[in-house]
């Protein structure tokens, strides 16, 4: 156990140690639109390297995002071919120190099937996602704060897998469907509201009764992990 938290600290000062201010620029504004299209399944995969992550419902197409940045290299890069959107930061030295401002807004379609991927290195993430067609959820956040939410009245089984380096990760779940949860803690804290412990996990009033079943496995660095089963 001290190997590994060894390991991640160690890792999380090499992070620290690359990341040098860079030159900025005046303020930029951009957005994309990606349409609807015939895809019975749309996988998402958001990879940011330093920045602020917003991603949620609220659009009639498939895809609407808006960004801010101030550094030109890091203009956001939108690919999309059917069936798969990827958005990316470009460049490889992404660092959040100085004056950079990186923001993100994503906003995708309801009742569109949607595999969600976010890689987010350095930053805070809000994903409200209980109004989305969810089926799987994979995040891994470096050094920061993340904040799900997931409450909603899904109509389909899905899965969520979360990945955390430092910082802290609060997540809301729902509680129309069954909820599964596990949660493991490197170094730090786990706290766990309106769900009830059951072995190994932790399940909510709905799990066993529910026809849709979401399971949540979080595992956390160094930090704080909230997993909160109660409409608030």
């Amino acid at each position: 156990m001290k190997l590994k938290h060894l390991a991640l600290i160690s890792s999380t000062l090499c992070l620290a140690g690359c990341m040098a201010a860079i030159p900025t620029g005046p303020t930029q504004y951009d957005s994309r639109t990606v349409e609807r299209d015939k895809s019975a399944l749309v996988s998402v995969n958001l990879e940011m390297g330093a920045g602020d992550l917003k991603v949620g419902s609220g659009t009639s197409k498939l895809a609407q995002a808006y960004f801010t940045y101030n550094v030109p290299s890091w203009k956001p890069v939108v690919d999309y071919s059917p069936g798969n959107l990827t958005i990316s930061q470009p460049g490889r030295t992404h660092s959040h120190l100085g004056h950079t401002k990186y923001e993100w807004d994503v906003r995708l379609g309801r009742e569109i099937p949607f595999d969600l991927n976010v890689r987010c290195g350095a930053g805070q993430a809000q994903l409200d996602l209980g109004f989305l067609d969810l089926r799987s959820v994979d995040v891994q956040m470096g050094v920061g704060q993340m904040q799900m939410d997931l409450r909603g009245d899904p109509k389909h089984d899905y899965a969520v897998h979360i990945q955390g380096g430092v910082g802290e990760a609060t997540v809301r779940l729902p509680t129309r469907a069954g909820v599964y949860a596990t949660a493991q803690g490197g170094i730090g804290e786990i706290s766990v509201r309106g769900l009830r412990k059951d072995g190994d996990h932790w399940v909510n009033d709905a799990y066993g009764t529910s026809k849709v079943k979401v399971r949540v496995d979080v595992n956390g660095g160094i930090g704080h992990i909230a997993l909160i089963g109660e409409e608030e």
